[in-house]
């Protein structure tokens, strides 16, 4: 598979726009927003879907951005080593918002628990923290944290943590290959191992009693609401008068929460608006452009 640097990937997409009748003055306007959440990406995987991520990057900026959780993936990456030139992209992108000025807080989470060591310290222009507490611009008082810590599989059982991240990794291999399928066939995208984690009674009681956790933590702290990751799905909706936003992964759901400068929280699915290829294997080295954007509001 070829490896194409950031300039020359925008490069190919201003094209691809062009061919596809899009204009490229039009393409190129920023959506600003005053705050951005997004999590679980998962650089050092194959699964990670980073020249999506670096299209939403490069057009949406921020006054505060937050990192929350499984942004590196240190327990694929202790296994074997995978960083193409796409993921060293992302991370110069973030880089280069903060030396912008966007103020970037970075809460590990279970999979780059290394980076825990560092909570409290500035790794250049990033902070590092434990979990933070961000008020909206109407005054909403959010408790950001990226979840596993009330992860109760995540607290008791890791062998069962990292036996399941495994049995995830080969779920999205195989979704990788049924895409490609699927793609030459002109169908679109489908997140397969997404869908038979919530057609699993066990996986759909997972997710709920975790919902239902974090929102009542949240009121404990004394807060309006909570934004967390950690379970790749991206949610929001207020639960016994706590709202409860989820930012949902980059592996997957394509997702991330947004604060308009009113302070009113969007859910963004960027899958639906992408000028990136699918991260194919040596499949497709090809970049596709969809149309339309997706908003989840409340």
């Amino acid at each position: 598979m070829a490896v194409i640097g950031l300039s020359s990937a925008h490069s190919l997409v201003a094209q691809l726009w062009r061919q596809n009748g899009i204009s490229v003055s039009q393409r190129d306007d920023q959506h600003h927003y005053r705050t951005i959440w997004i999590s679980d990406i998962h650089l050092g995987t194959p699964g990670c879907q980073a020249y999506y991520l670096l299209d939403f990057l490069r057009t949406h900026k921020c006054n505060t951005l937050y990192l929350i959780g499984d942004i590196l993936d240190g327990w694929q990456l202790r296994k074997s080593w995978y960083w193409p030139q796409a993921h060293n992209d992302v991370v110069q992108k973030v880089l280069r918002h903060a030396r912008k000025g966007t103020k970037v807080i970075y809460i590990p989470g279970n999979h780059d628990e290394h980076a825990r060591q560092f909570i409290g310290l500035a790794l250049g222009d990033i902070a590092v923290r434990e979990d933070a507490i961000h008020f909206t611009a109407n005054g909403k008082r959010l408790w950001i944290t990226h979840g596993d810590l009330f992860d109760g599989v995540m607290q008791h059982a890791r062998w069962l943590a990292c036996m399941g991240a495994s049995v995830y990794a080969i779920l999205l291999k195989l979704n990788q290959w049924l895409n490609a399928i699927r793609q030459r066939l002109g169908l679109p995208y489908w997140p397969m191992s997404q869908y038979l984690k919530h057609q699993m009674k066990n996986a759909v009681n997972f997710i709920s009693d975790f919902e239902h956790v974090m929102t009542e933590e949240a009121r404990r702290r004394g807060c309006d609401g909570v934004v967390c990751g950690h379970i790749h799905k991206a949610e929001l909706r207020e639960i016994n008068g706590i709202l409860y936003c989820n930012d949902g992964d980059w592996v997957e759901s394509l997702t991330a929460l947004v604060e308009t400068f009113e302070g009113e929280l969007r859910l963004v699915h960027w899958r639906s608006r992408v000028a990136a290829p699918l991260n194919l294997g040596r499949l497709f080295d090809e970049v596709q452009v969809m149309e339309g954007i997706q908003e989840v509001t409340v």
